[in-house]
């Protein structure tokens, strides 16, 4: 079997998780890893036998598909130059910082018919696909998705480094946009919002509320759904479902989804080149990404927006 020839650009810890499943996958050759500072590139370079480089320009012609781990700032310019040269792309989420750029990776993706796929991870969460086989009609979700300070993704805010892996299970499962979108959040240990919450309100009924913080004393990763006659609870990190329903004779019943736990980055992978290999439609595709980046933003003007009142309300207070 003929190797997908691949390379990683941006060295850091997300690069270097992906750098170790490329290498580790019996379809894909790692060629090359790439990052702006020589140490970080030559790093895996020297733990896989792969070629080091300073610029995403240095893979073309040489690989067929990339897994871009740059900071999201990077993600528009650097997605879009590989797809322009006929290179098939994993970008990590988010998409884009902003719509527009986002938009403009999708439109090279089809204008050179190459393969786009965004790395929201949970979605190849062993829990999260049990739960997709079971949802009928979601009518409420609580997400939590809590985690200690680290100093990596600072260049972005909660709602684009954490919480927009839920924004995007939750559209998913729905198959609609918010009709409405209520948030607040706040800064603690950064110029960015740290912690926020939100509720998304949606055609039909359905109500999400989602919760993310980047600096709780825990790691905390859970999603809870409410359909009818049925409550179904995921933890994320653990990979696993239980649902409490109701029967129609009024009793309640309760069962562990079936679950198969697996390293979600290897099954992201996996599907990646399972889709390079048959031109095939990812699991989350650009357009997936785009309507996640779409909410993540109205979100962050909604907080904006709060932090204006908030503002507003304590400058009366003082002249009072």
């Amino acid at each position: 079997m003929t190797k997908i020839r691949t390379a990683i650009v941006g060295a850091g810890q997300f690069g270097q998780h992906h750098a170790r499943v490329l290498h580790q996958s019996p379809r894909a050759e790692l060629v090359a890893a790439v990052d702006i500072d020589p140490a970080r590139a030559s790093s895996i370079a020297g733990q896989y036998a792969c070629e080091a480089m300073a610029g995403h320009r240095s893979i073309i012609g040489r690989v067929e598909a990339a897994v871009v781990a740059t900071p999201t700032t990077s993600h528009g310019d650097v997605a879009f130059d590989l797809l322009e040269a006929g290179i098939d792309v994993l970008v990590e989420k988010p998409i884009a910082l902003d719509v527009a750029s986002a938009r403009r990776i999708v439109a090279a993706a089809e204008a050179n018919g190459r393969i786009l796929q965004v790395g929201h991870l949970e979605r190849f969460n062993p829990a999260v696909a049990a739960l997709g086989q079971v949802v009928r009609l979601p009518l409420f979700f609580e997400v939590h998705r809590l985690s200690t300070f680290t100093p990596r993704s600072l260049d972005i805010d909660v709602v684009l480094d954490l919480m927009i892996h839920d924004i995007d299970i939750v559209l998913s499962l729905v198959g609609r946009m918010p009709e409405e979108v209520r948030a607040a959040g706040i800064s603690i240990l950064t110029p960015k919002v740290d912690i926020a919450n939100v509720r998304l309100a949606f055609p039909g009924g359905c109500v999400a509320n989602l919760t993310a913080s980047r600096v709780s004393t825990e790691r905390v990763r859970k999603l809870r759904l409410f359909q009818p006659h049925e409550y179904i609870s995921v933890d994320y990190g653990k990979q696993e479902a239980f649902a409490l329903a109701v029967t129609p004779d009024r009793r309640i019943t309760s069962n562990h989804l079936p679950v198969e736990k697996d390293e979600p980055l290897r099954l992201e992978i996996e599907s990646f080149l399972d889709c390079v290999e048959r031109r095939a439609r990812p699991r989350v595709s650009g357009e997936d990404a785009c309507r996640a980046l779409e909410v993540a933003r109205d979100i962050l003007d909604k907080i904006e927006e709060h932090s204006r009142v908030v503002t507003e309300s304590l400058a009366s207070l003082r002249k009072n």
